[in-house]
């Protein structure tokens, strides 16, 4: 696509409307009912929909295709994100009332921090054709990471404080309580950053290990710089409501690493085929309808998969107290 930047420039102005929106709606620290959760959470999914049908009806099919490939593929990651996310929040107590904020900012900072790492992905794909066996080798590696891990059931109970936030903590006087909302006070004659500040800040550094796995994937199913960022975008804004709505959902999902190992090692797979053809080697490359199909299917399959799991789980725990 020849995106202008007219058109650059809308599409930020028009996210950034929308994101004030949400703000604006939420700018009261309560706890998100799931009422509320369901109805934001339709909301920007349409919205997706509807971009995704405004590139059909502009462009063509071949860019519509690869919009909605690489949201779903964001969006899936994102859920597997979402683990992480409740560990940050139990790690710092953060109250339910601000819950809400904190991912809120938080969304936005991880926003920011991948506009860079598409940028500067793009930038390396126009002048180096031979990243894509980087980012193919490195989604392959990923898979087979996380399948190991399901395999053998090894799962992070604490949430452990990367190096940045200790760094932080350490240089800064933080506070040993929360202040409502607000994320810099005055105390004593000291000024004191508060735990919001901190657990914010969580949780947008945090992203940057995610971002490692979304950022090539979805360069595997898409060059275009400008459907790179609009994927992510839609799948991050949806992120907030999200988590509110499925929370109680994730301990179910007990598949959702074989899925997305699924996921990455096949279009890990692509960005090999697609670096090989690049390089005057005649392969057949996997088109942008296939790796949606693929994709929707393997999410489809692995949810059923997980809710039967988890139910005979639960029946198997009912039966054993029973004869208890």
């Amino acid at each position: 696509m020849d995106v202008s930047l007219t058109m650059w420039v809308l599409t930020v102005a028009v996210l950034c409307a929308l994101i004030a929106v949400d703000f604006f709606f939420g700018r009261k620290p309560h706890e998100v009912s799931l009422r509320e959760a369901g109805t934001w959470t339709i909301i920007w999914i349409v919205l997706a929909v509807l971009f995704g049908i405004g590139l059909l009806v502009l462009e063509g099919g071949q860019p519509s295709s690869e919009f909605f490939a690489g949201y779903v593929t964001e969006k899936s990651l994102s859920v597997d994100n979402l683990f992480v996310f409740v560990l940050i929040m139990t790690k710092f107590a953060v109250p339910a009332q601000y819950q809400a904020r904190v991912l809120l900012i938080g969304v936005l900072i991880a926003l920011v921090l991948r506009a860079a790492f598409i940028a500067a992905g793009a930038a390396l794909i126009a002048s180096f054709s031979w990243v894509f066996y980087i980012f193919g080798a490195f989604l392959i590696w990923t898979a087979w990471k996380l399948i190991k891990e399901a395999r053998s059931h090894e799962e992070e109970e604490e949430y452990e404080e990367n190096r940045f936030l200790k760094m932080v903590e350490r240089r800064f006087p933080t506070a040993d309580r929360y202040h409502g909302t607000k994320l810099l006070i005055r105390e004593n004659g000291r000024r004191l950053i508060t735990p919001m500040l901190i657990v914010m800040l969580a949780i947008g550094s945090t992203d940057i290990l995610f971002a490692l796995d979304s950022i090539p994937a979805i360069f595997g199913l898409t060059e275009d710089a400008y459907i790179v960022f609009t994927a992510n975008a839609f799948a991050l804004m949806g992120l907030r409501q999200l988590y509110f709505l499925i929370g109680g959902l994730l301990e179910k999902l007990v598949h959702l690493s074989y899925g997305l190992s699924i996921i990455l090692g096949f279009i890990g797979v692509k960005l090999m085929l697609h670096a090989l053809h690049e390089s005057g080697v005649h392969v057949p490359e996997i088109h942008t309808f296939v790796s949606l199909g693929v994709i929707c299917a393997v999410l489809a399959v692995t949810t059923v998969t997980s809710l039967m799991a988890s139910r005979k789980e639960q029946r198997s725990i009912s039966a054993s107290d029973t004869r208890s």
